[in-house]
């Protein structure tokens, strides 16, 4: 099979091709750290950067940069031999004849990493996916953001409280470290910062209210930090639900599994996870969540060439879906296929809980670090200190600290920016766009594209 004419802009490999599908950070891992000399490496992701998916919500709220969390891969690795980055979706997978069918043409592979996480999971309830924002993407950030400052600038030109109410009240369900930290950082804009900007407005109509189908917050750390959670978010002014969950949404009234009725313009799904779409696989190996079967070297079940990491991967053993999980699989991975293609040299996986944490607010955080638990300004600390050193690029570092650090002391923030894109190029003409090409799906075939979202 030649390489050249399937991948028409990839080298021929000398040796082995390993195409990484999805550059969060199991698939970044991965490809920093696999380095045997005779595998080319090829990285495939609908955007050109990498995206620090735990401060999404920092974006969505005007506390940092887009820029800050972001990272272009050719920056990553462009000191990396053998690495190959492409601007490309996947369509389809074809393991009988190892292709990938993307938007850019068919991509020949040896072996086939699986790294595009998860996905929102609105319960198969559309009106929720039409109506509620999610926070899966710097893009899905920067809409929200765009859609709180608006929200604002309509409030400003409604006569009466109930309309204003209506545009000033904000839902977030998902009582996980996302919701929480959203709740949380919508309750000191209200403080903080949106009086200064709107001093016209009665800031006693912004609501704020957290939803939480369980008993508690935070459900994957102890009863100490949901507490402390809890606490800390109703003393800002949130009001927490726990123990009822979402019936409906029409786009104005939110109705729980009570029947309670919220009037609210905006609602945030912080609600649940599922695995990214793969097209072309056994659907035996599914979960219902969409996560794929793996065993304990992350090979997809079934196959001996393709491999699933972080949030995408179903594990027998327990392995949250969490950073460091996709962390650890993808820097096992990288070992084990360092040492060539024989199992019986690589090592299984097994998840090291180095531990968790969430911020609250200002001074508000909880953290479960190595059988310690401890809240308030040690646990933000901690948390702050982590995430900088996590962040990649220098640059980028220094950037989020300013940003942190003038918030703090000035109770201040200075990205409330409405920018939205106003042209659309258009579509090119049929003979040029890429996903026309001659190995463009069959007319029968699905044309779904998978999401990478990490």
């Amino acid at each position: 099979m030649n390489n050249n004419i399937l991948s028409p802009n990839l080298p021929e490999p000398t040796g082995k091709r390993i195409v990484i599908v999805g550059g969060g950070f199991a698939g970044i891992e991965f490809a920093k750290k696999i380095n045997h000399p005779e595998y080319q490496i090829v990285l495939l992701d609908k955007n050109n950067y990498h995206q620090f998916q735990p401060l999404f919500y920092q974006v969505a709220t005007a506390g940092i940069e887009p820029s800050a969390i972001s990272y272009p891969f050719r920056k990553l690795f462009q000191n990396k031999r053998n690495f190959h980055f492409r601007l490309a979706e996947v369509i389809e997978i074809k393991p009988e004849d190892k292709l990938l069918n993307t938007t850019i043409g068919l991509v020949s592979y040896d072996i086939l990493i699986l790294a595009m996480g998860a996905k929102t999971n609105y319960y198969g309830n559309k009106d929720l996916e039409k109506y509620t924002y999610p926070l899966k993407s710097i893009s899905d950030s920067l809409s929200f953001r765009n859609s709180i400052l608006h929200k604002f600038e309509q409030a400003l030109l409604k006569a009466n409280h109930e309309d204003v109410q209506q545009l000033l009240q904000f839902v977030v369900v998902g009582g996980g470290p996302t919701g929480v930290e959203v709740s949380g950082a919508l309750s000191e804009m209200k403080k903080f910062i949106l009086p200064k900007d709107y001093p016209e407005l009665d800031f006693n109509l912004m609501k704020i209210y957290l939803i939480e189908g369980s008993d508690r917050l935070l459900n994957a750390m102890t009863l100490f930090s949901s507490e402390h959670a809890k606490h800390y978010l109703r003393s800002m002014g949130v009001d927490v639900i726990l123990n009822k969950s979402v019936k409906s949404y029409n786009g104005r009234t939110l109705v729980l599994s009570d029947h309670t009725k919220i009037e609210a313009d905006t609602v945030i799904w912080a609600a649940g996870i599922k695995g990214a779409g793969v097209i072309g696989l056994n659907e035996n190996i599914y979960l219902p969540n969409q996560r794929l079967q793996v065993d304990e070297y992350n090979r997809v079940k079934g196959y001996e060439d393709i491999f699933a990491l972080g949030d995408l991967a179903a594990h027998e053993t327990a392995s949250p879906q969490v950073a460091q999980g996709a962390i650890q699989q993808g820097l096992l991975l990288a070992r084990n296929l360092n040492h060539g293609i024989d199992p019986s040299k690589w090592k299984s996986y097994k998840y090291f809980d180095k531990g968790s944490m969430a911020t609250v607010g200002r001074n508000k955080a909880v953290a479960e670090i190595v059988g310690l638990k401890f809240s308030g300004f040690m646990a933000w600390f901690v948390w702050m200190f982590i995430h900088l050193m996590s962040i990649l690029g220098f640059k980028n570092k220094i950037q989020t600290l300013i940003n942190w650090a003038w918030s703090y002391f000035s109770y201040d923030q200075s990205l409330r920016l409405m920018i939205q894109a106003n042209k659309t190029l258009p579509d090119l003409p049929e003979d040029n766009n890429p996903s026309n090409i001659q190995n463009k799906p069959e007319p029968n075939s699905s044309n779904k594209k998978l999401e990478m979202v990490k």
